[in-house]
Parts: structure tokens; C-alpha cells; sequence
């Protein structure tokens, strides 16, 4: 199970941008297809072709009439499948790790901005990468639709839904009409089925997960401001009454900003006398 582990590991870490269908994808994903592929079905498949045996000594022949009964094997057709279902997730990784090392640096970059009080951080508003990661994991989903109904229609054009116990064949360089027989037919017709209907189930899934992120992105779009967004505009909010008491020259604590406001009293310069000062210390009091 080795060779199956980074398969693993790096579908493990999508379900973090995932919804609850999608983490249960993953489940299907993981246990019915790569776990049971990597210790029942390299044993149910690993002897198929040593034992395809045909009435006839000629040469070749049990090797031509393998390759037309069996035009590539279960087990690397699925094996080919399940890397090409990872591949979209793959990307996806790669891609949010990408955007995530970006969005750090913007928020490094912001703070070390806040620190210095030089001008005002335009970084507030909600980084627009995110919105790029979220609609990047809904091309993943797509990909993998379009992937899944094609290895389901491939396996359905390539092998049906029976494996037969017998298969005759009648090509070069065979003499004539001969019958092959195929190992254990019972147990991978069993096995065939079984991977077939894992395949509409997690195509299901995907579909449902589609349909779960349209519907969220549009509800999202709908929304007159969500809580997010409150609360960057809080933020900033925040910032720029305190960025604007600084350049007075003298800093004021936020809660008397609301008195100074209602008594209409303007911020003495540095150089005004007194009275002034007094009269303006005396309105804060208040």
C-alpha cells in the first residue's frame, strides 16, 4: 500500500476547502476504491493472463487471443482511473498552497504597514484570492465529473458488466476456432459489478457537490454584505478614525471622539492659547 499513500495524503488535504458531500467523495475515494483496489483487487487480477489458457499449442496464439478478450487489464484501467481522478485535486493543492503563501504575505505585508502609520493599509478589503480558490475547487469538480462518466462508459464499452468463463477466438495466427477459458469468472464479474456501481455512486457525489457549490456561490452573490466583508469595513473603519486622530499631531482616545463630534468644538492647533486649551479640555470632560 505504499505506492497508494501519497495518493492519499494529498486528497486528504482537499477536504479542507471541501463541503460535507465532498468530504464524503473522499470516503468512497479512499476506501472503496483505493484501499480495496490495493489489497483485493491485485490478488483477484494478478494471475489473469497466466491463466487465460487455450485449446492450442500454436504459438502466439493464447497472447492474440488475451489481447482481444482483454484490450488492457481491469486492474490497470482502474488503476489509470483513480490517477486521473487525483489529478484535478492535485492541481487544486498546489494551486491553493500557492494563493494561501500569497495571502500570507499580503497580511505580513499589511501589518508591517499598520506598524509604521505611514499612510492607510490597502489590504482591508477581503484578498480577491480566496474567491480564486474557491472557484478553482469548482473546476476540480467538473474535471472529475467529465472524468468519471468517461471510465464508466470505457469500462462499460470495454468490458461489460459479465466476464464470461469462456471466449472464442479466431484470429491470426491461430489455425482455426479456439476456445479460451478464463480464471475465477465468478469472482471478477462480482468484482466488475462492484466497481461499477462505486463509479455512478461517486459520480453522484460529484454531482451533488457541484450543485451544493452553484448554489452557495450564488446565494453568496445575492447577499447585500456578508459577515466577512462586515467586519473587514469595521476594520477599516476603526483604522481610519485612528489614523485621522493621528495626524492632528496629538493623540485622542476613541471614546470621546462621539463628544468632540456633538459639541461641534474643533481640534485646537499647537500654537492657541490657553483659554482655548482649557475650553477644549473642558468640552471633553463633558
Amino acid at each position: 500500500m505504499g505506492e497508494w499513500s501519497f495518493l492519499s495524503s494529498l486528497l486528504d488535504s482537499v477536504q479542507e476547502h471541501s463541503p460535507m458531500v465532498g468530504r464524503f467523495w473522499l470516503v468512497v475515494m479512499l476506501i472503496f476504491r483505493i484501499l480495496i483496489l490495493g489489497t483485493v483487487g491485485s490478488d483477484v487480477f494478478e494471475d489473469e493472463q497466466e491463466e487465460f489458457v487455450c485449446n492450442t499449442m500454436q504459438p502466439g496464439c493464447r497472447q492474440v487471443c488475451y489481447n482481444k478478450a482483454f484490450p488492457i487489464s481491469h486492474y490497470r484501467f482502474w488503476v489509470f482511473h483513480i490517477v486521473l481522478l487525483s489529478a484535478p485535486a492535485v492541481l487544486f493543492v498546489i494551486y491553493s498552497m500557492h494563493q494561501s503563501t500569497k495571502i500570507a504575505q499580503e497580511q505580513e505585508r499589511a501589518e508591517a504597514e499598520d506598524k509604521k502609520e505611514s499612510r492607510l493599509c490597502p489590504a482591508l478589503q477581503p484578498s480577491p484570492r480566496l474567491q480564486h480558490i474557491r472557484n478553482f475547487y469548482i473546476v476540480n469538480v467538473l474535471l472529475r465529473i467529465l472524468a468519471e462518466a468517461g471510465f464508466l462508459v470505457g469500462q462499460w464499452m470495454l468490458y461489460g458488466f459479465w466476464v464470461e468463463a469462456q471466449y472464442v477466438c479466431k484470429t491470426v495466427p491461430c489455425p482455426h476456432t479456439v476456445d479460451c477459458f478464463v480464471s475465477r469468472p465468478t469472482e471478477k464479474t462480482i468484482f466488475v459489478q462492484f466497481y461499477f456501481v462505486v463509479g455512478i455512486i461517486s459520480a453522484v457525489l460529484s454531482l451533488a457537490e457541484l450543485a451544493h457549490l452553484l448554489f452557495k456561490e450564488r446565494w453568496k452573490n445575492r447577499a447585500p454584505a456578508t459577515y466577512e466583508q462586515e467586519n473587514w469595513s469595521n476594520r477599516a473603519q476603526e483604522k481610519s478614525r485612528h489614523y485621522l486622530l493621528q495626524t492632528g499631531g496629538r493623540s485622542v482616545p476613541g471614546p470621546y471622539i462621539s463628544n468632540a463630534v456633538l459639541h461641534g468644538k474643533p481640534r485646537p492647533s499647537p500654537g492657541s492659547s490657553k483659554s482655548s486649551r482649557s475650553t477644549f479640555k473642558a468640552d471633553l470632560t463633558v
